[in-house]
């Protein structure tokens, strides 16, 4: 018999979050409108890059599989401490036009391929929320190719930087450009994705 059922378990939060952002309707990214708070989110593709093929089809007719899972917190959180009374601003929203902005700069990627749901919650569950999503969906911009939640890491650290794989495969953020080549070529990071979501996707 397992344990009993407690509703303030982390995980059983976590879950309930989860269940609340998968209800959200998918739209665009980003959303038309600025709105205040942080919260969850998800991003899905449905567009002809072909190593992208499998997951495209899945979300052909409805969000169904996100290729990036995260969250934003207020801009007053701090690593290794949350101050749950700090003020969330727009981070969410700033989060998913960040994001659109690396879309948007992509020489093979089209925005209007993307979609997105998102929840605006309280800042403490958020952790373990994008946690959960990550471990069930297996984002393939979370977990195979890395780099699309990167920021310019600034002009004195590009030249020693490497560039990350989703630069590498995704050409086009003109801070990118200025790094080391990453020891993996697109075609072989490609060749990976589309073993990955063969074996993920089924």
């Amino acid at each position: 018999m397992g344990r009993p059922y407690n509703p303030l378990d982390e995980r059983n939060l976590a879950e309930s979050l989860v269940r609340a952002l998968l209800q959200e309707p998918c739209g665009p990214l980003p959303p038309p409108e600025s709105f205040t708070g942080a919260g969850l989110y998800a991003i899905y593709y449905s567009g002809n890059f072909a190593p992208y093929a499998g997951l495209a089809t899945i979300n052909a007719t409805a969000c169904t599989v996100p290729i990036y899972v995260g969250k934003a917190s207020p801009p007053g959180a701090r690593r290794g401490g949350l101050d749950l009374d700090a003020p969330p601003g727009n981070a969410l929203y700033s989060r998913l036009t960040t994001h659109a902005d690396s879309i948007r700069a992509a020489t093979n990627l089209r925005l209007e391929d993307f979609r997105c749901r998102f929840l605006v919650t309280t800042a403490l569950w958020l952790a373990v929320g994008e946690e959960l999503l990550i471990k069930r969906y297996k984002p393939v911009w979370n977990t195979k190719v890395d780099g699309f939640g990167n920021h310019d890491p600034g002009g004195g650290r590009r030249a020693q930087s490497r560039r990350p794989e989703w630069d590498t495969l995704h050409p086009g953020r003109w801070w990118s450009a200025e790094m080391l080549d990453n020891p993996r070529i697109p075609v072989e990071i490609g060749d990976s994705v589309v073993a990955y979501l063969a074996e993920t996707l089924h």
